[in-house]
């Protein structure tokens, strides 16, 4: 499965959030400069973040956007879902099939797409906060990071 750039965005930008310290909000503009995401469209996928319950704004000079909830309750499968992302990495419509073949074909992509909706829900931005900064310290970078 590749990940739209609107899917990779959404993670990045939640991934950033999660990396801040404290607990004020981060401008649109900030999260933008450091992700290299352009700020008009960041602020679309944000408001649907915010929609979804993944994050909540403050209004403001100095408002911005915080997580709504932890990381490890934030899950890549929501991340995606709230942007619209479509997880499934085969097309059920599309398929009908013809031959005993196409039956086991069907039936292993039903079951790979279910184990890969498991594995997206499963992993969560807490996890994905630690492997980058594992990542990070393997090449003795400092903490602030492009993600």
């Amino acid at each position: 499965m590749k990940l739209t750039t609107r899917g990779h965005y959404s993670v990045k930008a939640l991934l950033d959030l999660s990396l801040q310290k404290g607990n004020s909000p981060v401008s649109v503009k900030a999260i933008a400069s450091r992700q290299d995401i352009p700020a008009p469209y960041l602020e679309k996928l944000l408001i649907e973040m915010r929609r979804a319950g993944l994050v909540t704004s403050v209004r403001g000079s100095i408002g911005g956007y915080l997580l709504a909830k932890p990381p490890t309750k934030i899950s890549i499968g929501e991340i995606l879902a709230a942007v619209g992302e479509k997880i499934t990495h085969l097309p059920q419509d599309s398929l009908t099939p013809t031959q005993a073949e196409d039956w086991v074909t069907i039936s292993l992509w039903k079951r790979l797409n279910r184990k890969l909706q498991e594995a997206l829900y499963s992993i969560t931005l807490a996890d994905l906060y630690y492997d980058a900064r594992s990542w990070q310290a393997s090449l003795g970078e400092e903490a602030s990071f492009v993600i």
